[in-house]
Order: C-alpha cells, then structure tokens, then sequence
C-alpha cells in the first residue's frame, strides 16, 4: 500500500509582514490557541502564553523543541518577529564562525552561511506542523525598496524587511504572505488652475493576500485578494473558510460530538 497524505491534513504556515503598530500581534492573539516566541518585546496588553524574549538563536530552536518534544494543549505557534530573529540569526554565525560580526567573514559569505540556519529553524517548524498539527505563524515588519521590473520602469513596493535570501527563503516556505496596512484613498481637489491628490484614509485596515505592484503576498487558498483586518478578528473566520485542514477539523469535531 502506498503510504501518502494531501496538504489538506495539514495547517497552513502563515507569513504576515507589515508597518509598525498595524496589529501583527493581535492577529496572532485571535488565532486557534496560540503560543507565542518572541524575539522582539511587542506584546504590550495581550494576553498570550508565551516563552521569555530570545536572546540568541539557540533560545529560539529550545522553544521549538520544546513545543515539539513536550505534551501541551497548543494549536498555534507564533513566532515575533522574523526581523528580529535575523540579527540573532548572524550573531550565531559569526560566534560559529569565531568572528565579531558576520561581516567580519567575508564578501557576503556570512549571509550565505545564515542560510544554513533559517534553513533549520524553517524545518523544526515545520516538523510542529507535521508532526504536531500546529499553525505556524511568522510575523515581520515592511520596508520599502525600490523593485526592479523588466516590464516597466522601476517603482518603489513593500518588502519583507529581510535579508533578500533569508526573505525568499521565507516566502517560498509560507502558504499564506499577507501584507497588513492602512487602506488608502487618492482624492482630487482643484484649486485655481491647479489640481491636487490627496492621500485620505479612515484608518480601516486590510490584509492583502495577492500580490500587487505595491507589495508582496500570496496564498495557496484562492483566499479574497483584500480581507478587512478588523478589530474583532473577523478575518479568521473568512481564512479559515478557505483553508482545507481547518474545514477538516471542524468536521471532524462536529462528527466526535
């Protein structure tokens, strides 16, 4: 007998990216029973279980291997935030390299070893999603970085604030990249023999799920293009709609009970 199994028996891994202060945390706050790995001290007034700051890497892959080794009621890890996981990430490099910094290695050379580690934390978390049915998510701020596009002329776009490898790497491991911001509208006034844009907004807040000039995201859900990042955490009902493992488990649920 063949032994296989589909993606639909599997949670998704989820990459959210976006400005300061847009509510990364909350989202992970309002998904299925979360525990919380946090490089970065972001967590404010939520409520979360979560590990003490990581210091270094290593204080890192403990808490993974932990949550991989140890019986506990957890559905969801998080991890906040990638970008603050990379320094912590070259600082390995450089101790393992017996140098002061990953600069210090050469040309380029210590981002290449850095791949090497992102490569083993990316699989321990995915052994708590296939082995332990855990959503993984993964949070990160945005820079902007001008995109060059051999269709057109060059424009700036919101990118993971990463090291471009470590980035790719990130996006090609993710099943969902959601860009968070504030939506924006252009509105026109004429003054005179002048007509000016300008920017409104309400401060109504969207999760992008495909990608657009102006950013980067993607899913493998056929998820809405645009879903409102409400306060309530509304969203996680429209993802959770989508996502095949979740429709699974509630079925499942439904047929126990």
């Amino acid at each position: 007998m063949l032994n296989l199994q589909t993606n639909i028996s599997k949670p998704p891994r989820i990459l959210i990216y976006g400005p300061q202060g847009i509510g990364k945390s909350t989202f992970i706050s309002k998904s299925m029973n979360p525990v919380l790995i946090q490089t970065e001290d972001g967590l404010g007034n939520l409520d979360i279980p979560a590990y003490p700051l990581s210091r270094s890497y290593q204080d890192v892959m403990t808490a993974i291997t932990e949550l991989a080794t140890v019986d506990h009621p957890y559905n969801t890890v998080a991890v906040d935030s990638a970008d603050w996981l990379e320094p912590l990430i070259w600082k390995q490099v450089a101790l393992e390299a017996g140098k002061k910094s990953i600069e210090d290695i050469g040309y380029g050379k210590g981002y290449v070893l850095a791949l090497d580690l992102w490569r083993e934390y990316i699989g321990a978390l995915n052994y708590l999603r296939d082995e332990k049915n855990m959503t993984v998510i993964q949070t990160a701020h945005a820079n902007i970085k001008k995109f060059d596009n051999p269709e057109t002329e060059s424009y700036d776009r919101y990118e993971i604030k990463l090291h471009k490898s470590a980035s790719a790497l990130l996006l090609e491991h993710s099943d969902i990249v959601m860009f968070a911001n504030f939506y924006v509208g252009i509105t026109k006034e004429s003054s005179g023999f002048k007509d000016r844009k300008r920017a409104v907004g309400s401060g109504e807040r969207i999760l992008y799920t495909e990608e657009r000039p102006a950013a980067i995201a993607k899913n493998r859900y056929d998820l809405p293009p645009e879903i409102p990042f409400d306060k309530d955490g509304n969203y996680w009902g429209v993802i959770a709609s989508h996502v095949p493992f979740y429709n699974q488990a509630t079925a499942n649920t439904e047929k126990d009970a």
